[in-house]
């Protein structure tokens, strides 16, 4: 019987997430915006066989005071836009997938843009579709306060529908190139979208043919009840954040069973929660590289950390008391639901919690490479998920130690891949491509 096999993808940002992770020894703090630097991390991670470089995007500088800004590695980086295709051009296998708002952002823009990347990159792009939790962004693009939560999900809903329909505007085979006839493409293969919705007026159609995959992969991350119907009607992947194997199975038996109503194949929404991975020859010496690195963060970075998490600003909180109770707000609710339920599960103070938050306060696998790959399996084999979306602690030595040591501990067991499966994102995946909604024929 064959195994499952794991799927991995990794959280980039485009280096690590961890605060402290440029301040780690042996870390490299100018990563942000030094190519060479990334270039080596997209092609060892192709070397690992993972299926994507997921590449997470914020449209304004992070929203903290600026004694914890300016300790933020992440305070800038590059545009996904410019990025993703310079290492399409690096690599041949991996995935690039980016994060894109479906709030600040034109649908036709977007359409372009990736079908754009998966022409380059020969069928490799994604999409990571969100709606913008920062309340800041909405500065930067006009508007004086942030949509409301259920309002940018419903746009969503429809933004996709939109951004789908621009990919499909041609044929696969409406470019004829007939330089005999003149011909270059045939007129009664370009469909023109003329949508008008509540949120969107696009009339189309899109000036670049139809992507290599079909549609990109279309990736999705809300964890709220309307996060997960929008995944379970639109995305391919989902980037989920769990605490425990168990809030992993609900969350899994939740999405997988909206699939179900939805007459959607469980097989085509891959599953991938947040997995911190810190690897040592002993799960002691792991412990101990994990505690020096969340030693290098500093309060004020933590208590800011704390504030965007809750939608609150905590620095008014006694440090050294209980997280007092808090209202819901417009920022993420699944980010507040889980700084709660943490503080709550390991009775944690403000000035704790904030440490935890601080750093990375997610799901973590901190050992050896098999008790790793134990953990790992144990998530695949009982429907935890489907693989994982692996952030790592600090870079390279974080990043080599999962390529060089816990993925032979995979493939070792029958659940990595030693090859890749295809040449496109969508093949590595087991995904299928995508028919046009607007003409029969596909491409082959």
């Amino acid at each position: 019987m064959t195994k499952r096999q794991m799927r991995l993808g990794a959280f980039m940002r485009p280096i690590s997430i961890h605060t402290a992770a440029w301040r780690y020894p042996g870390g490299l703090p100018d990563a942000n915006f030094n190519f060479a630097h990334i270039k080596r991390f997209a092609q060892t991670l192709e070397r690992g066989k993972f299926d994507a470089f997921f590449m997470a995007d914020h449209l304004a500088v992070l929203n903290m005071p600026t004694e914890a800004l300016k300790r933020s590695a992440t305070v800038t980086s590059f545009d996904p836009a410019t990025l993703l295709p310079a290492l399409a051009a690096v690599t041949e296998r991996l995935g690039l997938i980016a994060t894109a708002s479906t709030t600040f952002e034109a649908p036709y823009h977007i359409a372009r843009r990736f079908a754009s990347l998966d022409h380059l990159s020969g069928g490799r792009a994604g999409w990571n579709v969100v709606t913008t939790s920062n309340p800041d962004a909405a500065l930067n693009f006009g508007m004086d306060e942030h949509m409301h939560h259920g309002e940018r999900y419903d746009r969503a809903r429809e933004f996709v529908d939109v951004v789908t329909g621009l990919w499909d505007s041609f044929a696969d085979d409406a470019f004829v190139r007939d330089a005999a006839s003149g011909i270059f493409f045939d007129p009664e293969k370009l469909h023109v979208l003329n949508h008008k919705g509540p949120y969107l007026s696009v009339r189309g159609p899109l000036n670049v043919a139809r992507p290599v995959q079909g549609w990109p992969v279309i990736v999705q991350a809300g964890a709220s009840d309307a996060g997960r119907q929008l995944a379970a009607e639109t995305a391919e992947v989902i980037f989920a954040a769990h605490g425990t194997l168990i809030e992993a199975q609900r969350f899994y038996a939740d999405v997988k069973g909206r699939l179900d109503k939805l007459g959607r194949s469980r097989d085509h929404l891959k599953i991938l929660p947040g997995a911190f991975v810190v690897v040592g020859d002993t799960v002691e010496e792991a412990r101990a590289k994990r505690a020096l690195l969340d030693s290098l963060v500093h309060y004020d970075s933590a208590i800011a950390s704390l504030s965007i998490a809750l939608g609150h600003d905590a620095s008014k909180f006694d440090p050294d008391g209980p997280l007092p109770d808090i209202p819901e707000s417009n920022a993420s609710r699944s980010g507040r639901e889980r700084a709660i339920a943490l503080a709550k599960r390991d009775n944690l103070t403000v000035r704790q919690l904030a440490q935890r938050l601080g750093g990375y306060s997610g799901f973590a696998f901190v050992g050896t490479p098999q008790t790793i790959a134990d953990g790992m399996e144990e998530w695949l084999v009982t429907e935890g998920s489907d693989g994982f979306n692996v952030m790592f602690p600090y870079l390279p030595a974080g990043l080599d130690d999962f390529v060089d040591r816990v993925v032979p501990e995979l493939q070792r067991r029958g659940i990595f891949r030693r090859e890749y499966e295809g040449r496109t994102l969508r093949e590595n995946l087991g995904l299928p491509r995508p028919p046009n909604r607007f003409f029969r024929q596909t491409r082959n």
